[in-house]
């Protein structure tokens, strides 16, 4: 043992450069054991240092892969919207994933999925099987995802189509007494991009170049073609790209079916198309305002200012300033009705048009009242919002409290919430500097 120990000592002596002296009297014994620690750590620090060197010098062979191609690395960058969609599919049929009508409230109502192990994999046989079950479109509701609960299956493309129509405005407001100079809606313009013929129907041939469109195929001559990783992804998300070279048909969805009819033959006219839309509006607007309701016909304004804030890029401090506003501003609750919740909710599908009306005020360097807000809604949305709900949005937004609202500020939170934060994402990511503060500055703040 004591031979082990005096080698020991000499190897550290000659290699890290640290001396240690043994005394030779009984007190030498009890120090034993420290001094074989000291030296373990000084060969652990040698040892460190010995391959941080060869590191540095490249001694051990490194293999390098000539490209990321052939490393299997894609070099295009994943956006939050296939993210998300990763995220939250859970469904796998014959190599692609795709959402569940249930996966797809989820992605827009929670932060996250619910927990699960992989993905269920699909035979042909209960694909089928869903498809059969798909209702009609006459049978449409504002209950249909709900309904279908997890047989259905959307692609990705579906996805961001959906994602589309929930920040559409549905009907303009009507102009007395003008006629042929009402502006079209973004249903009927959804409409018509899809009605490629121009015969005001869409048919499955037509509704499938939303596939091709967002599955690569409409590459400029000067775009180089995909990676083999790249490739790999797009079969993994387009069902039209996976299927693109062979005889066989891409497999219906139901969303397919449930527009075109389990043979395909059917079209879809724009009276049909907007009843679907506006019922997919309906149903998720249903969705977020039974989160907070618990069973009553009205929830409180400071859930309303909870739904309005969640998706926003305001950190959580700042989600805490308002919320507190609200409740110290509002002591005594009146409650927003699901009808109060749905006008409004459809007004921020007009935002664009609200930010065009409020440029006048930006230009006469005024803050917008009560009064001002309420008859800019009517302009756009040709809707009246009810005071109470107007006094609690001023409430969350008026930090001041000199009773006027910073239109700018309103238009720029309104979208984030609008995209379901997906623009904050992306700012985010543009500046990850200014995102990596704001993170510090919000835990700062919470000590």
């Amino acid at each position: 043992m004591a031979t082990r120990f005096t080698r020991l000592l000499r190897f550290v002596q000659n290699n890290v450069g640290v001396r240690f002296v043994v005394r030779q009297n009984g007190s030498g014994k009890r120090h034993m054991y420290s001094l074989m620690a000291a030296a373990t750590t000084g060969c652990g620090i040698y040892a460190y240092n010995l391959w941080m060197r060869g590191k540095q010098l490249q001694i051990l062979p490194v293999v390098h892969a000539r490209n990321q191609e052939e490393a299997g690395v894609s070099t295009k960058k994943v956006t939050y919207r296939e993210a998300r969609f990763r995220q939250f599919a859970s469904v796998e049929y014959d190599g692609v994933i795709y959402m569940s009508p249930q996966d797809f409230l989820e992605s827009i109502t929670e932060e996250s999925p619910r927990p699960r192990i992989g993905r269920v994999k699909l035979t042909r046989q209960e694909l089928e099987q869903y498809l059969r079950e798909t209702p009609k479109l006459s049978k449409g509701s504002d209950h249909l995802f709900r309904k279908l609960h997890g047989k259905g299956i959307i692609s990705y493309t579906e996805y961001l189509f959906l994602l589309c129509v929930l920040t559409m405005q549905a009907d303009p407001p009507k102009r007395k007494g003008v006629k042929g100079t009402e502006p079209h809606s973004g249903f009927r313009i959804a409409f018509n991009m899809f009605d490629t013929d121009g015969n005001q129907k869409v048919d499955k041939g037509e509704f499938l170049v939303l596939e091709r469109v967002f599955s690569k195929q409409g590459q400029g001559k000067g775009e180089q073609p995909p990676t083999a990783a790249e490739e790999k992804a797009f079969k993994e998300f387009s069902p039209y790209y996976r299927y693109r070279d062979l005889e066989q048909e891409i497999p219906d969805t139901t969303l397919l079916v449930h527009f075109f009819g389990p043979k395909g033959t059917n079209v879809l006219n724009y009276s049909d198309f907007h009843k679907f839309m506006a019922d997919l509006q309906n149903e998720v607007i249903e969705l977020e305002f039974l989160e907070f309701s618990r069973g009553m016909s009205t929830i409180s304004e400071v859930d309303f200012a909870k739904i309005l804030l969640r998706y926003t890029n305001l950190d959580r401090t700042q989600i805490e300033e308002c919320i507190e506003r609200v409740t110290s501003r509002i002591p005594e609750e009146k409650g927003i009705s699901l009808e109060d919740f749905r006008q409004f909710c459809q007004f921020l599908n007009s935002l664009d048009d609200f930010s065009l009306t409020m440029k006048m005020y930006t230009y006469a360097d005024r803050s917008i009242s009560h009064e001002d807000f309420q008859r800019a809604v009517k302009v756009c949305t040709g809707h009246t919002l009810s005071d109470d709900l107007v006094k609690t949005v001023f409430q969350i937004f008026d930090s001041d409290g000199d009773g006027n609202l910073s239109h700018q500020e309103f238009i720029s939170i309104m979208k984030d919430r609008l995209h379901r934060g997906a623009r904050s994402h992306l700012m985010h990511t543009q500046n990850t500097w200014d995102a990596f503060r704001s993170c510090v500055r919000t835990e700062m703040r919470s000590l």
